[in-house]
């Protein structure tokens, strides 16, 4: 009897997540340019609306692929699971958050994702001390206080590197990223107006640290499981 294959459900997760920020980039771009700059009905998503889809579409194409394209430079390959996290995390927050404004409809979505985030890339820091600590090439040792103090600051800078990419796209391009107007066009004033980007940087640090005590643990203990979170040397053909 033929075995059946098991399915690759990472490999489908990100062909469907692919190809749904990729008819959104259409969607967008098209009423980007067909939506008049004023005069549009109010609730209805303005120019500066679909521009935002747009650069948040092309992002997330151009993030799926990163993670290829730099494990192919440097010679890791990335965990499976840590991956299908990765997209997800894209879908919920480009895909659903702005296109399906899922930022808007529901509750602290923002805030939720800004947490995960926080732990996702506190993993990601964790990650690539291991990947170093084993590098035949660099002789470190280093003790499991430091790499989670690593992890911690290694998440919240990221964390404040997207929010100083939020102001940029507010200010170039009219956006409204750093939500410092209400999805009518309000405009926010004190400390209303920087709430949001309050709250991102709080929330990244506590999802950070949330993650960094874990894996300090861990790694005192020696429980193992942080290899699933680990970086897994390629040999250059």
């Amino acid at each position: 009897m033929k075995k059946t294959e098991k399915w690759n459900w990472t490999k489908i997760i990100g062909i469907f997540i692919f190809a749904s920020l990729l008819i959104s980039l259409v969607f967008s771009l098209y009423n980007m340019f067909t939506t008049p700059s004023t005069g549009t009905p109010e609730g209805d998503p303005t120019r500066s609306d679909y521009a935002l889809m747009v650069s948040q579409c092309v992002l997330g194409l151009v993030a799926m692929f990163l993670p290829a394209i730099v494990g192919r430079r440097f010679r890791f390959e990335i965990p499976g699971n840590m991956y299908l996290i990765f997209i997800i995390f894209l879908y919920c927050s480009i895909y659903l958050g702005e296109v399906r404004s899922f930022y808007y409809l529901i509750p602290n979505w923002d805030t939720i994702l800004h947490t995960f985030s926080g732990a996702m890339l506190g993993a990601l820091g964790f990650s690539i001390v291991s990947f170093l600590n084993e590098d035949e090439r660099t002789t470190m040792n280093l003790s499991p206080a430091f790499v989670a103090l690593f992890a911690l600051c290694f998440a919240v800078t990221l964390g404040v590197v997207w929010e100083f990419y939020e102001f940029s796209a507010d200010n170039l391009f009219g956006m409204n990223m750093q939500k410092t107007m209400l999805e009518d066009g309000t405009k926010l004033a004190g400390t209303a107006a920087v709430s949001d980007t309050m709250e991102d940087l709080f929330v990244d640090f506590l999802g950070a640290l949330t993650f960094a005590v874990i894996g300090y643990l861990n790694l005192k203990r020696k429980k193992g499981w942080m290899a699933k979170f680990e970086f897994k040397k390629t040999v250059r053909k």
